[in-house]
């Protein structure tokens, strides 16, 4: 299984892009469209990594799905991809629902025919201390950050090993996104840590069953990176996550696009 694992106290500083790269999607360094002629579908891609991903894919050739609960976001996503000449679709869909879920990677399949790449990336991280919590925020995030992953992976896998048997690359591959804090626990965290684990163990046998037939299954396993997560937690939880990366250069979603200056750090929060 392939890894990164940043732990957010120690994570690398890394160059920020640039205005100019802000406002172009993609990465402004690729070489050629190596994805051209694949599909790929990207949950949570309203915001954040997704978004950024989603970006990517496109500028690499992929015709791209993106999939969210904030339709209105996703729209926008797609005009930005079309304006610089890729193509993508959006399928609103909140993917706590199996079927929703499953809706998704069909309407993605109907629409270009096939499935190379998923990064199943949707979640939440709601902090604080187990005891006295409120437990339908437990709910929440095992029911999006774990099982919604499964249902994602459940649904396209069938797909994803047709690519890989006669697509263009000989592979095909899905992403999971997890955190560091599927490796790396800390107070206050409990359930969240839970959900991620989870992540871990469940990739590592769905490579385990797939891998000698070409489909890929990676776990991501970001740090601090810059996003909308703190924003769904208590003001006094946010603050406390703010106050503890405020020195740190951190992640952002769009940093694996040609290197720039650096600026100046921003609040973060680990995925």
């Amino acid at each position: 299984m392939s890894t990164h694992s940043h732990h957010p106290d120690s994570i690398h500083t890394r160059p920020r892009p640039t205005a100019d790269e802000d406002a172009t999607p993609g990465w402004a360094a690729v070489g050629g469209r190596p994805l051209s002629g694949t599909v790929a579908l990207v949950t949570g891609a309203s915001s954040g990594i997704g978004e950024g991903t989603a970006l990517t894919l496109a500028a690499l050739g992929a015709r791209v799905t993106v999939v969210a609960r904030r339709a209105d976001r996703l729209e926008a996503l797609v005009e930005k991809i079309e304006s610089v000449g890729g193509q993508a679709l959006a399928v609103g869909a909140d993917i706590i629902d199996e079927e929703q879920g499953h809706a998704a990677v069909a309407r993605a399949v109907d629409t270009y025919g096939r499935l190379d790449t998923v990064v199943a990336n949707a979640g939440v991280m709601i902090l604080g201390p187990i005891t006295g919590a409120d437990t339908t925020d437990w709910r929440r995030m095992i029911e999006l950050n774990t099982l919604g992953l499964m249902y994602t992976a459940h649904a396209a896998a069938p797909h994803l090993l047709e690519a890989a048997s006669d697509g263009p690359r000989g592979v095909s591959d899905i992403v999971l996104v997890s955190s560091t804090a599927g490796r790396t626990v800390h107070g206050g965290g409990g359930v969240y840590n839970a959900s991620k684990y989870a992540v871990t163990a469940f990739g590592e046998a769905f490579r385990k069953e797939v891998t000698q037939r070409h489909l890929r299954v990676s776990l991501v396993e970001p740090g601090a990176v810059e996003t909308e997560l703190p924003l769904q937690n208590r003001p006094d939880v946010r603050d406390r996550m703010y106050e503890r990366y405020t020195a740190m250069e951190c992640l952002r979603p769009r940093m694996w696009r040609t290197p720039s200056p650096s600026s100046s750090p921003g609040g973060a929060t680990s995925r």
